[in-house]
């Protein structure tokens, strides 16, 4: 399965109305923060509307819910592998995206066989503190050497000018957050990113 080049997160299904119309094909829910209810409820529509539009949707974090409503695709960081189930995970056929910040993580996340790995930030990111910098560009074309064909998702600080260096350093996949939910006009942004990575 070949997925999208362009990887926006977001945190509630409204942004799902906004971005799956404009041709947005490959996103992540990622939810914080919510009862189990109000989760369930929020990762059952997504699922939704992203399989009636044809996209893909990634569940963060939570793998069980994520087995229970017959999601596709999760996402999973290195805490969150702490506490997973990854047998019940993969009997469930679910594909699995590993955030990745250093060697070992990365030697984590390839002994586990995933379908694509993550790697950042890249750039300096505002989303979350983060113990780790900017890995850099050169960190970009050493992750792509080792993990070859398994595709590499660029995530941190990226904005539509810097997405071609991704590209060209090994990225298969570019991700953002904030450069469009905090951007005055999300909905021309995701336009341009969709341009930008066609």
């Amino acid at each position: 399965m070949r997925l999208d080049r362009f990887y926006p997160i977001f945190d509630d299904p409204a942004w799902l109305g906004r971005a799956l119309p404009l041709g947005v094909r490959l996103v992540q829910m990622r939810i914080k923060d919510r009862d189990e209810a109000d989760l369930r409820a929020m990762l059952a529509t997504s699922r939704d509307l992203c399989r009636a539009a044809g996209a893909t949707l990634v569940v963060n974090d939570h793998w069980a819910l994520a087995i229970d409503l017959g999601c596709e695709w999760l996402h999973l960081g290195q805490e969150d592998l702490d506490g997973a189930d990854l047998p019940a995970i993969r009997r469930a056929g679910i594909r699995l995206g590993i955030s990745t910040h250093d060697e070992a993580e990365l030697d984590r996340a390839l002994a586990l066989a995933p379908d694509y790995v993550a790697l950042g930030p890249v750039w300096p990111t505002i989303l979350k503190k983060m113990r780790w910098h900017s890995q850099g560009l050169g960190r970009v074309r050493a992750w792509k050497r080792r993990i070859g064909a398994i595709p590499l998702v660029a995530i941190g600080g990226l904005s539509i000018a810097r997405a071609p260096e991704a590209f060209a350093a090994g990225a298969d996949i570019v991700s953002v957050v904030t450069d469009i939910t905090l951007n005055p006009d999300p909905d021309a942004r995701l336009r341009d990113w969709l341009e930008a990575t066609r």
